[in-house]
Formats: structure tokens, C-alpha cells, sequence
């Protein structure tokens, strides 16, 4: 539950001022109304109880804005405008209960921008990195359409679904990535710490060992005597691998292998084309230009090889073409995407199709995430029972041997 401050009139025109709790603006609007007042202010307050601790504002004192600040700011923001609440007054009061200073200068900033005259999108504009593209044109669209509030709420379903897309894709990877350290981290072990104590037992008797001991033992020597060469060619082949990938050549083979590799394909596939159409869709929509909404899908995009089909679309259309046209050079897209894209674009329903497609791919991409999961992880703990298997194997299957041999003498 969240403290709000509000002010509030009567039908007699008297005041009432003070702090309620709801859970959150719509639901405190909703109480102010349920009374028969109307609303004067209505601003988020930090709970009495101090939830708004002096840890997490040291917390978030060295970081920016994260895309979760940027949601919760545009859904309070069209909540405030929705309930009466003039912008300048809503982003005053946004700005007092943002813990993060960074986002407090910023909100603050753009309030003086407004109060000076400048429209509230060429107010964010002064910050592509925070209000992208995409929240600019959508923001500028509604003032000069009047829908201001609504278009708050469609940008706000729109930032919710990429943060829930791109915790679903972090998701996949996390628990991969568990149990790929733990097999490393278990290795690492056998062969640094287990191995070695069994250097006196095979000493002298070298030549009688497996190829797979002896191979392990030299290893393990090699790992204990020589560990910081291996620290530093493992650090210097990821730095270079970052670095390569951030060259344009680097860059286009590493998009190139997502969309290529044969378990991840599927939903990096279903990743940039739920992302593109989405983005498009919702622009269209907003009453955004064609043109202007194909350069902002290509920016994006988040993948070189869709970032240039969108781009090859933007000249094709310039040309006086149509958006199918193009899109049916490209391997990109599967064939039904295209056909229902011509499909929309001759009946003048091209948003609300673009919107249809990418909701059926948000769907198409948890599916593909719980595949390449399901896959991975059975994977993952093969590779790793067997290298465990192949160590353990190569430390008990010489102790039988000599054990035999003393029997057997």
C-alpha cells in the first residue's frame, strides 16, 4: 500500500487536505471521488513508517534511472493527468517522492523545461537515453491529438511488456549459467585440490597409469604450479570476445549466430519479431508517421540483421512502395508475418494488425524461452556428470589396478 497527499474540494467549495493510503493513485482517486469531492492534488508521499530508507537512496545514488524508474514515472504520470492533476503540478510531485537524486534533477529539470513553455515532449527529448525515440514520437502524437493520459498508458504497456521480455530472456539463462559455474567451479576443485593428494600414492609409478590419469595428472600440476597464466588467457579471451563483438564485423556475426544457432534460434527469432512489430504496431497507432515509424523500429530492433531490414523498408517506402514489397526479399520473417502485413496494409488496418501479430509472438517467445530452457538444462547437468565421471574415473580406475596387482601378488 502507498501514502498519497491530497487536496480536494467540495461541492460547497470547501477544502480538504490530508495523507490516505491505497494501494495505488487510480485506487486514491477513486476514494477522493467515492466522497464527492474533486480532486485539487493528488501526489505519492514516502510511507510513514520511513519506507523510503536513507540505504536504498545510497543504494541508487551512483546509478541512473533504470527502465523500471521510467515505467513507474509514466504510469503515476498518466494516473495524475487522468484524475485532473495539471503536468506541471504531477511532475512536482513524482519529483518529491523519487528516491533516486539523478531522476529527481531529471523530473525536475523538465518541469522547469514545461513551466518555461516547452511542449512535454520536447521537454523528455532533451534525454534520448531515458525517453527513447519511440516515448518521444508516441508523446508528441497525443498533444497534438488531445489523448495525452491515453497514450501515457499505451507507452507504459508498452515498456511493461520489453521489461517483462527482457527478464524472461535473463531467466533463461540464469539457471544454465548455475550450473555451467558449478561444473567449472567443481573441476577447478578436483583438479587443484583432490588430484594433488594423490600425487605421492601414483608417484614412481607413472608409466603404469592410464592415458586419462597421467593426461589429468600433468594437468593438475600445470593448473596448480601455472594458475594465474590460465586467470589471465581465460580474462584476455573474454575481453577480446566483448571487444570483437562490438566491432561492426564482430557485431554482425554474433547477431548473425543468435538468429543462426540451432537451440537459440527459435527464440531470438521470436525475440526481434514480437519487438519490431510491437513497436511498430504501437506507433502506427499513436498516429505516428510512417516513415518516422520505421526508422524508430529499425533503432529498436536490437539485432544489426533486423535493424537493416527495417531500414531497407523505410527507403522501399520512400520510394512509393509498399511495405510488403520489401519484406518479401527477406528470410527474416516467415511467410505468414508477411502475408497478414500485405494483409493489413490493404484494408488501412496495419497497427491493429501489427498489434495482433506481436502479441501472438510475445506468446510464441515464453514458449520458445521454456524449449531452449527444457533443453539446456538436461544439457548442461550431461556435460557435467561427465566431466565429474571422467575425473573420478581417472583418480579410482588406477587404484583398482594396483589394488589387483597387490591381491593378486
Amino acid at each position: 500500500m502507498a501514502h498519497y497527499r491530497f487536496q480536494s474540494r467540495t461541492a460547497k467549495g470547501e477544502i480538504h487536505a490530508g495523507v490516505l493510503v491505497a494501494e495505488n493513485a487510480t485506487a486514491a482517486a477513486s476514494l477522493i471521488r467515492g466522497r464527492g469531492e474533486f480532486i485539487v492534488q493528488l501526489v505519492p508521499t514516502a510511507n510513514k513508517d520511513g519506507a523510503e530508507s536513507t540505504l536504498s537512496a545510497i543504494l541508487n545514488y551512483s546509478s541512473g534511472p533504470s527502465a523500471k524508474d521510467i515505467l513507474d514515472f509514466t504510469t503515476q504520470l498518466a494516473v495524475m493527468i487522468r484524475a485532473g492533476i495539471s503536468i506541471r503540478a504531477a511532475l512536482e510531485g513524482i519529483a518529491e517522492q523519487t528516491t533516486n537524486p539523478k531522476f529527481k534533477r531529471i523530473l525536475s529539470q523538465i518541469r522547469a523545461d514545461v513551466e518555461g513553455g516547452k511542449s512535454f515532449s520536447d521537454a523528455i527529448g532533451r534525454y534520448p537515453k531515458l525517453f527513447g525515440p519511440l516515448y518521444v514520437h508516441m508523446v508528441r502524437a497525443s498533444e497534438m491529438s488531445g489523448s495525452f493520459a491515453k497514450m501515457l498508458d499505451r507507452i507504459a504497456g508498452y515498456l511493461s511488456q520489453e521489461i517483462e521480455t527482457r527478464k524472461m530472456v535473463i531467466g533463461a539463462s540464469i539457471y544454465p549459467g548455475i550450473i555451467a559455474l558449478m561444473a567449472i567451479g567443481t573441476t577447478v576443485f578436483l583438479l587443484t585440490f583432490v588430484l594433488p593428494q594423490f600425487a605421492g600414492v601414483f608417484k614412481g609409478k607413472e608409466d603404469a597409469l592410464p592415458g586419462p590419469t597421467r593426461f589429468l595428472m600433468s594437468l593438475s600440476a600445470f593448473m596448480v604450479q601455472y594458475w594465474w597464466i590460465l586467470v589471465l588467457v581465460g580474462g584476455g579471451a573474454v575481453a577480446s570476445f566483448l571487444a570483437f563483438i562490438k566491432t561492426e564485423v564482430g557485431g554482425n556475426w554474433w547477431d548473425r549466430f543468435k538468429i543462426s544457432m540451432p537451440i537459440l534460434r527459435r527464440m531470438f527469432r521470436a525475440l526481434y519479431i514480437s519487438r519490431g512489430l510491437h513497436t511498430m504496431g504501437e506507433l502506427l497507432n499513436a498516429g505516428v508517421p510512417m516513415l518516422d515509424t520505421l526508422q524508430i523500429t529499425a533503432d529498436v530492433s536490437g539485432n544489426r540483421h533486423y535493424r537493416r531490414l527495417w531500414r531497407s523498408v523505410s527507403s522501399a517506402v520512400r520510394q512509393g512502395k509498399k511495405v510488403q514489397s520489401q519484406l518479401q526479399k527477406t528470410t527474416l520473417l516467415p511467410r505468414a508475418v508477411i502475408q497478414m502485413v500485405g494483409a493489413g496494409e490493404e484494408s488501412g488496418r496495419l497497427g491493429e494488425t501489427l498489434d495482433e501479430i506481436s502479441h501472438y509472438y510475445a506468446k510464441a517467445l515464453k514458449d520458445a524461452i521454456k524449449s531452449v530452457t527444457g533443453m539446456i538444462e538436461p544439457l548442461m547437468i550431461v556435460v557435467m556428470g561427465g566431466v565429474v565421471g571422467f575425473i573420478a574415473m581417472a583418480i579410482i580406475l588406477p587404484i583398482f589396478k594396483m589394488s589387483n596387482l597387490v591381491s593378486g601378488h
